[in-house]
């Protein structure tokens, strides 16, 4: 969604409602011709054998009204505004900005305050918290939860199992760029039979329940598939974002049918970033506290 509300597509936007109105114009202007004196000649189409057309302007009455419609157009565009923030400070943008301009002034020095402490003092501060629940609350929860125990494909952030990793900078750095996590779907190269053998592998490195033999099998296809990854002993790789496979943290679930789904169809995984829209400051704090959730790091 980010990519579709960025500047490009603004312009895009704008560019096309621009063409659109002045192919009208061109249109009607082309269309603006006088009634010639005399009996009006046909148009020299026929159709249906008989069906032909006079060749005679369009009424006057029914440009008018395109124009009318057209010059309405260019003023509710500017009005409204159409063509970005030239008129940003109007009517209800007036009221906007205005309330933003005085909550900078009156919350502003108070996320000041805060920006330049250390992350772990931060998440100690009692009032620092609060503020920092309430911005969970509003931005994050959708999708962690109100208690961050995560849900189906988003994890759990009070535990201390973290796919990029947990350290105080790191969490900030996830929070203010987001994160992409893509894992490319493997059921074409290893097909259904070894597809349910590299899952039985898997579930034998966490001490799930699994049928020894396929797991046999499945862990040389893991060798050759999925190490780059997840690493010889499948614990991972922070860089990259690959889960560790030896722990009970499950995005999806751990149930055989899952992990062949997930190794099947692969999975994609997006966290949007939020420097832009929440500023260092508030992400500091923000930053401060998930850490603070973490039962690990108290």
């Amino acid at each position: 969604m980010a990519d579709f509300i960025s500047g490009f597509w603004n312009m895009y936007v704008m560019v096309l409602v621009a063409l659109s109105i002045a192919f009208c114009v061109f249109v009607l202007v082309s269309n603006m011709t006088k009634r010639e004196p005399g009996e009006a000649k046909l148009h020299g189409h026929v159709w249906d054998e008989t069906l032909a057309e006079y060749n005679n302007p369009l009424p006057r009455w029914w440009l008018y009204l395109f124009w009318i419609t057209i010059f309405f157009a260019i003023a509710y565009l500017a009005i409204y505004p159409g063509f970005g923030r030239v008129n940003a400070e109007r009517g209800q943008h007036t009221q906007y900005y205005a309330e933003m301009k005085a909550a900078d002034e009156k919350y502003g020095p108070i996320f000041a305050k805060y920006e330049n402490m250390d992350l772990m003092a931060v998440a100690a501060d009692p009032e620092a918290n609060a503020m920092g629940q309430r911005m969970f609350l509003t931005y994050c929860a959708q999708c962690h939860g109100s208690a961050a125990t995560g849900a189906k494909g988003f994890p759990n952030l009070t535990d201390n199992e973290w796919s990029w990793g947990g350290e105080p900078e790191t969490i900030k750095t996830t929070i203010l760029g987001g994160r992409m996590g893509v894992m490319p779907p493997f059921g074409p190269a290893l097909g259904a039979e070894g597809t349910k053998d590299v899952a039985n592998y898997v579930r034998s490195l966490s001490g799930l329940a699994h049928d020894s033999l396929r797991a046999q099998r499945g862990k040389e296809a893991f060798d050759q598939n999925c190490v780059a990854c997840h690493g010889a002993d499948g614990k991972g790789n922070q860089m990259l974002g690959a889960v560790d496979l030896t722990n009970n943290a499950w995005l999806y679930g751990s149930s055989e049918a899952t992990i062949i789904e997930t190794i099947t169809n692969g999975r994609q995984n997006q966290m949007p970033a939020f420097k832009d829209f929440l500023g260092e400051a508030k992400v500091h704090i923000l930053a401060a506290y998930v850490l603070s959730l973490n039962k690990d790091k108290k």
